[in-house]
């Protein structure tokens, strides 16, 4: 495993990378809003993303609303890439500056995530997702700084719930997000359940 950047897939700079036992090397690197728009519209128009909240967006939206993400500098894009495929869409943030910050107490070290797994290609990987989401983890945590990882998905999503569960997140309460209307992007208001791993747990489990 390495943090250090280095020649990513199709030449893009790979902020990250690790070596999975079963798939290869997996690289992190971040998502461009004009390349990356195409992929990433097909993956939340899918039925599937429903709880992304961005179905009814189309290929221009979804290029507006990374666009606009990419201009922050508390939330950050990314997609995880296996062999030239990306696999996984995951943002970050500052929950200080986020919605989620009205809804628990902010920790020094919290950063939050948002991640969309790509559709399934060929005969299905068990454990493939696992392993993703420990690449996702080992990135966000090669920043020293980094304490806690939380995450808030849909309360209805039980599948993402039983997978953070299973991936060492702690649950915590259902919360509910305020909704946010800006120029660039509307979020409407969101039920939760709150998840939270640990640098020590998720170390140990590495």
């Amino acid at each position: 495993m390495t943090t250090e950047a280095s020649a990513g897939p199709a030449g893009a700079e790979a902020l990250y990378r690790e070596t999975v036992e079963g798939l290869g090397t997996v690289h992190v690197r971040r998502l461009d809003p004009a390349r990356d728009a195409d992929v990433v519209h097909s993956w939340v128009s899918e039925d599937r993303a429903r709880f992304w909240g961005m179905g009814e967006t189309s290929r221009e939206e979804v290029r507006g609303i990374y666009e606009h993400l990419d201009s922050l500098t508390t939330h950050h894009a990314f997609l995880i890439v296996l062999d030239d495929e990306p696999v996984m869409l995951f943002q970050t943030y500052e929950p200080e500056a986020d919605r989620v910050s009205e809804c628990y107490e902010v920790e020094p070290g919290d950063i939050g995530v948002h991640l969309l797994m790509g559709p399934a290609k060929g005969s299905p990987r068990p454990g493939f997702t696992a392993a993703i989401l420990k690449v996702l983890v080992g990135h966000v945590l090669a920043d020293d700084g980094v304490r806690r990882i939380v995450a808030e998905p849909d309360v209805r999503n039980a599948k993402a719930i039983d997978r953070l569960r299973r991936s060492g997140f702690e649950l915590g309460s259902e919360i509910v997000l305020p909704e946010i209307d800006l120029p660039e992007v509307f979020l409407p208001e969101k039920r939760a359940r709150l998840a939270i791993l640990s640098r020590e747990t998720a170390e140990t489990l590495r």
